[in-house]
C-alpha cells in the first residue's frame, strides 16, 4: 500500500470509531509509523511502504480507535517551545497549562535569580519551560509518583538543564526542603463524582492521581497551599492551576493561609484557569 491508501485507510477507522481529528491523527500516527514529516507525507503520496511501516501504523491505529491518546502513541507532546518526552505516568502536558509559565515571565525579568519549586511536576514540562526562558533561575521539581521523576529527569537531560534542576520524589506532606521565590503548582482537582464524566481519552488512559481532587475536587489544592505557605519566601509568588469553577473557594483558602491574591488568569476558553497570589 502506498502512503496515501494507507492514510485513508487509517481516516475510514478512526471515522467510524468516533474519533475526533480523525485526518490530523492519522496524519501524525503516520509521520510517526514511517519517521518521516507531515510535507513528506504530502509530497509523496505514490510512495510504497514496508511491512513494518504498515505493521506499525496499524498498530497505533488499532490503539487510537479505543481512544488511547496521540501523545502516550508517538510519547511526545509539544508545550510551551519545546518537545516533551510522555510516558503513561504523567499527565499530558495542556495548552491551558502554559498560562503558569507565561505569568511567572511576565512578572520576573532575564536578569531574576531565583528558586522556583513545582509541586506536582510530572514530565517536568512547567518547571523546564521556565528555566529555558530564564537562564539564572534554578528550579526543583517534587511528584509522588517516582515514575514521573523519571520522566522529568529525562526532559531536563533532554534539553539540557540537569545542571540547574533537582527532581524529587516525595509527597507534598512530607517535603521539607528549602524555601522558594516561586512556587508553581498543576495540583489535581477534579471532583470523584466528575472523572466518569471526562472525556474517554482521559479518564480511560491518564493517570487517575493526577487527576482526583478528592471528594469535592479541593483536597489535594488545600494540601498544596497549606505546604507552600511554609516552603515559600515573604512575597514570593504562588502561581496555581485551578477547575473553571474552583475560583471564590481557592481564594478565600489561599487568604486564610496568609496569601494576598493578586488576580485571577482566564485560559483560552475563557474559563478562570490560574490563580496569582503573594505570600504576606
Amino acid at each position: 500500500m502506498n502512503i496515501e491508501n494507507t492514510l485513508n485507510y487509517g481516516i475510514c477507522i478512526l471515522k467510524a470509531n468516533k474519533i475526533p481529528n480523525p485526518y490530523l491523527d492519522s496524519e501524525i500516527l503516520l509521520s510517526e509509523s514511517i519517521k518521516k514529516d507531515k510535507k513528506h507525507i504530502i509530497l509523496n503520496s505514490k510512495e510504497i511502504l514496508s511491512r513494518k511501516q504498515l505493521d506499525s501504523f496499524n498498530n497505533f491505529i488499532e490503539r487510537r480507535k479505543k481512544g488511547e491518546p496521540i501523545a502516550y502513541l508517538i510519547k511526545k507532546k509539544e508545550f510551551w517551545k519545546d518537545e516533551f518526552y510522555i510516558s503513561k505516568d504523567v499527565l499530558i502536558p495542556r495548552p491551558d497549562t502554559e498560562l503558569i509559565v507565561e505569568q511567572v515571565l511576565k512578572i520576573y525579568s532575564q536578569e531574576s535569580q531565583l528558586q522556583v519549586l513545582d509541586i506536582g511536576t510530572g514530565s517536568g514540562c512547567i518547571l523546564l519551560s521556565i528555566l529555558k526562558e530564564r537562564l539564572n533561575f534554578y528550579g526543583t521539581g517534587i511528584d509522588i509518583s517516582k515514575k514521573s521523576i523519571n520522566v522529568s529527569k529525562f526532559n531536563a537531560d533532554k534539553l539540557h538543564l540537569t545542571n540547574r534542576t533537582k527532581f524529587i520524589h516525595s509527597s507534598v506532606d512530607n517535603f521539607k526542603i528549602g524555601k522558594y521565590d516561586i512556587v508553581v503548582s498543576n495540583p489535581p482537582y477534579i471532583e470523584l463524582l466528575n472523572l466518569k464524566y471526562l472525556e474517554r481519552d482521559v479518564v480511560n488512559f491518564e493517570p487517575k492521581l493526577a487527576l482526583s481532587g478528592g471528594f469535592d475536587g479541593f483536597s489535594k489544592i488545600r494540601k498544596v497551599i497549606s505546604k507552600t505557605n511554609n516552603l515559600i519566601k515573604k512575597n514570593g509568588k504562588f502561581i496555581l492551576e485551578i477547575g473553571f469553577n474552583q475560583k471564590n473557594k481557592v481564594k478565600e483558602i489561599l487568604k486564610k493561609e496568609g496569601f494576598y491574591v493578586n488576580r485571577c488568569i482566564k485560559d483560552y476558553g475563557n474559563n478562570d484557569r490560574c490563580i496569582i497570589s503573594t505570600k504576606i
